[in-house]
């Protein structure tokens, strides 16, 4: 019996590896609104919490979802790329030029609702103060660079230096 000795993709033929990709990219695009959100709102839930002296679990809670988040994007680099490249861009555009990140984030949706859909109580106050969009806090306080960060350096890395968790 004669062996077949051309290369293989270990994930596939090459529309199945195209497709994986497309896949994963999709993924991390449609994780990117979670993600920008839920670190506003941890960011926001630990001011509260340090504002009031107090324990803030809400925040610790947004956290571990961004975390988690976060790492299901980084199996995937077209997913980390996908999410960590606007996020990155987002925290660069706060560090340099805070004016026009907050005229950015305040056109973002949710920013004149008076809270993100998992926030917003009958008659409770905006989450928002007046003149904060979504995102000014996260952004100013280098949460969007630093996820970014870890969503793309590591998907820049070879192959063989991934975790593995990558598979």
């Amino acid at each position: 019996m004669k062996r077949d000795r051309r290369p293989r993709h270990p994930t596939g033929t090459a529309a199945g590896v195209t497709a994986g990709i497309l896949v994963a990219a999709l993924a991390g695009i449609a994780a990117l609104a979670p993600v920008y959100y839920l670190t506003d709102a941890a960011a926001r839930a630990l001011r509260a919490g340090q504002a009031a002296f107090a324990p803030a679990p809400a925040g610790l809670a947004y956290l571990a979802a961004v975390a988690v988040l976060v790492t299901l994007l980084s199996a995937r680099p077209a997913a980390a790329l996908a999410c960590g490249l606007p996020l990155a861009a987002a925290g660069a555009l706060f560090a340099l030029d805070l004016d026009a990140a907050i005229g950015a984030a305040g056109t973002l949706p949710w920013a004149h609702d008076g809270g993100l859909p998992w926030q917003a109580a009958p008659g409770g106050a905006p989450w928002a103060e007046p003149g904060e969009p979504p995102g000014t806090l996260a952004g100013t306080s280098g949460l969007y660079a630093l996820l970014g960060a870890l969503l793309v350096l590591p998907a820049l890395l070879p192959a063989r230096w991934r975790s593995i968790l990558n598979g």
